[in-house]
């Protein structure tokens, strides 16, 4: 019983390494063919009902999506579902494997390097198991009964993150053995028959079992994979080596990390190498995202990577913003809505923005095609890459004021996750718009398609009605010339017949004709030789009188042609003397019409120019009117402004002079009250006041006297302007009366 055994486990490990080295080799030149991708789904989003089922059981399921970027190519994703107590059978790897732990809880095991590997798992979970390993999964019994859920990547290699070779990103073992016959697994393993008979008529199992009881016995996977490791030996080549890294292995849990940022509208982290060293060697990482209800992922691009999104938790919405300046059609903005179980993906290089609901939050987990650290760059909030340009290039850019760009940069405190109520719900109804937009275009080509199909319908009806019709005419035809052709040859039978009748009645009658034609042509040739004599002597005779009458008529005519030559002399000459008196004639009244034309003209131009001659004077004359006005107007204001400063400096001059006058005035009287204290009685000064007063009289009628004067020195100055005036007026009136007779006399000329 135990060499039997041993011989089965023998026999299991050597096929294995025989179909690893067939699948390391089919991967290579797959590689290098560039092998398509597996041939379901396509474009950015994939709906959770749109995945294929790859296993289905009690136990659980594995459904698969294969989502494009539509710039790089498409990639595989997975979606492994345990329920308690179930296994995933031993699968061999034939791409790396990076996967997330959404739900439950479980237990990983592989083949590490030189020895079997165990991790439990958790919610949160992050790890990567590389190409041509080994593994299964186990999903706990836990009191909740909740599923383990295991989200997962595959690539190629750390050069080809594309989906993996069309055999599918794993195969189990009992596939790979069982695809050989049995008298090729006989000879080998070199076993007996009855090994081989146990091993190919096991009974078939899914993918996906029952969980296998605990014990403390190595399980047959634990045998099978020491033996291996002691056939193959360390210095050989591992199918099951990866990396040399002998470190312990350590998984990466979301929820026991601080967030990358976190702030009230939600939190983000991203897991690169640095954080889990089992991601080097591969360009796979990781994110998560959680926004609270009714805030935003900010409009942001990933500059290094494509991101496939997998909604976790709620619903939200991914605005999606194609970079692309071409002319390329396929290429357009997006917006679509994603529910749980929902995957997207996001090019690198294209701006995106994801929303949440005002109802509920969003968790969504994805996969980035870089294991290293991720640089998004942000339009908007404190981390926007807009701020480290210069402004005034962005306004112009933006085609805005630099106010308004400082507005757009600074008003925004926070940054990466912003809150944005009704956000979502502003994209779900401009996504249903376009989508009924859409509708409705779909429908009017589905209509425009049927009617185009209904006239091609009838197009090729007609066609065919006029095929047939155009056949039957045919036929038609061909009976009508049959029966043509028919009556043709009796008509051309019975005409042949009277042919030939004719002709022999003919032959008889030309035979009767030509001896009666022999006869009469005899008697006409006796009766024709007598007319000839008879005809010779007329015309002997008619000639003869014709020859008499030639002579007559051309001597007749030779007269008549030298009156009519004489004639003709005279009336050419008359003609000539009449033609030679008209031409002279034509000639003396042409140079009449010419001397008379230039006299008109030499009359015209002496007219135009006596009339520019008026014109001009006039005009002159008009200058001069307007220069010497002004120069009167300019010499009265002058002669004014003259008087008035005469009268000025006069009236200042009698205003000095009272000054004066009372200065004196007051001396005197001062004077006088000198006296009047040192001498006594008043009798004296009664007599200078009275010559005071007299000479101050004398002096305010010579004022008087001045004024007057000046009053009548302008008087006869305004009487002497306005006198020169009308004689100005008067001259300029005559002047424009010898213009106006002038422009008479000519126009009377004219």
């Amino acid at each position: 019983m135990s060499e039997n055994k041993y011989c089965r486990i023998l026999l299991k490990f050597l096929l294995l390494v025989l179909i690893s080295n067939v699948v390391i080799n089919v991967t290579a030149l797959r590689e290098n063919e560039g092998v398509p991708s597996w041939g379901w789904g396509s474009g950015p989003l994939v709906k959770r009902g749109e995945r294929k089922s790859v296993v289905t059981t009690e136990n659980g399921e594995v459904s698969s999506v294969r989502i494009a970027d539509g710039v790089t190519g498409s990639y595989h994703l997975q979606f492994i579902t345990l329920e308690p107590n179930s296994l995933f059978l031993p699968v061999l790897l034939h791409a790396d494997m990076v996967f997330y732990v959404h739900t439950g809880s479980g237990r990983l095991t592989w083949m590490g390097e030189d020895e079997l590997k165990s991790e439990d798992l958790r919610i949160g979970d992050v790890f990567r198991l590389p190409f041509g390993t080994i593994f299964f999964l186990e999903s706990n019994l836990e009191p909740a009964r909740q599923k383990l859920r295991v989200y997962s990547i595959f690539a190629n290699s750390g050069d080809d993150l594309r989906e993996p070779l069309s055999t599918g990103p794993y195969s189990s073992i009992r596939d790979i053995i069982l695809g050989f016959d049995r008298k090729v697994l006989q000879a080998a393993f070199n076993v007996p028959e009855s090994v081989i008979d146990e091993v190919l008529n096991g009974t078939e199992v899914p993918a996906i079992i029952h969980g296998v009881p605990k014990t403390s016995k190595k399980t047959l996977w634990e045998m099978e994979a020491q033996f291996m490791k002691s056939l193959l030996g360390r210095g050989s080549y591992g199918f099951f080596e990866t990396q040399s890294n002998k470190k312990k292995t350590k998984l990466f849990n979301v929820f026991n990390e601080k967030p990358d940022f976190q702030n009230c509208n939600g939190w983000s982290t991203v897991i690169t190498r640095k954080k889990l060293p089992a991601l080097k060697g591969s360009r796979i990482g990781i994110f998560v995202v959680n926004l609270t209800k009714g805030s935003m992922m900010g409009p942001h691009w990933n500059p290094m990577a494509t991101e496939i999104g997998i909604a976790l938790q709620g619903e939200g919405m991914v605005r999606l913003v194609c970079s692309n300046t071409g002319t390329d059609q396929q290429c357009k903005n997006m917006r679509f809505k994603v529910e749980e179980g929902d995957v997207f993906s996001i090019p690198r290089f294209h701006p995106m923005a994801q929303m949440a609901f005002n109802n509920n939050s969003f968790v969504f987990v994805g996969f980035s095609t870089t294991a290293k650290k991720h640089h998004p760059q942000y339009l908007a909030g404190k981390a926007s890459v807009l701020r480290t340009l210069d402004r005034q290039i962005l306004a112009a850019s933006l085609n805005v004021t630099n106010t308004t760009m400082d507005r757009i940069l600074e008003s925004q405190g926070e940054s990466v996750i912003l809150e944005c109520t009704s956000c979502a719900e502003e994209e779900a109804r401009l996504m249903e718009e376009e989508m009924r937009r859409e509708e409705e275009e779909a429908r009017r080509r589905e209509e425009e398609e049927e009617r185009k199909r209904e006239e091609e319908r009838r197009r090729k009806e007609e066609e065919a009605r006029k095929k047939e019709e155009e056949q039957a005419r045919k036929a038609e035809e061909e009976r009508r010339q049959r029966e043509e052709e028919e009556a043709r040859r009796k008509q051309e039978e019975e005409a042949r017949r009277r042919e030939e009748e004719e002709a022999r009645k003919q032959e008889e009658e030309a035979r009767r004709r030509q001896e009666e034609e022999e006869e009469a042509r005899r008697k006409e040739e006796e009766a024709a030789k007598r007319r000839e004599e008879q005809a010779q002597r007329e015309a002997e005779e008619a000639r003869r009188r014709e020859e008499e009458a030639a002579a007559r008529r051309q001597q007749e005519e030779e007269a008549a042609r030298r009156q009519e030559e004489e004639e003709r002399e005279r009336q050419a000459a008359e003609e000539a003397t009449r033609r030679q008196q008209e031409e002279e004639e034509a000639r003396r009244r042409q140079q009449e019409e010419e001397e008379t034309r230039k006299r008109q003209e030499e009359e015209a131009a002496r007219r135009q120019q006596e009339e520019e001659e008026a014109q001009r004077e006039a005009e002159e004359a008009r200058r001069s009117e307007e220069e010497a006005a002004r120069r009167r107007e300019e010499q009265a204001q002058r002669e004014a402004e003259e008087a008035r400063r005469r009268e000025e400096e006069a009236e200042a001059r009698r205003k000095e002079e009272e000054a004066a006058q009372r200065e004196e005035e007051q001396g005197r009287r001062r004077e006088r009250g000198e006296e009047e204290e040192e001498t006594e009685g008043g009798g004296g000064g009664g007599g200078r006041s009275e010559e005071e007063e007299a000479r101050e009289a004398e002096r305010r009628r010579q004022e008087e006297a001045e004024r007057q004067e000046a009053a009548a020195r302008r008087q006869e100055e305004m009487e002497r302007r306005h006198e020169q005036g009308r004689e100005e007026e008067e001259s300029r009136e005559e002047k424009q009366g010898t213009y106006e007779q002038r422009r008479r006399t000519f126009l009377t000329a004219a």
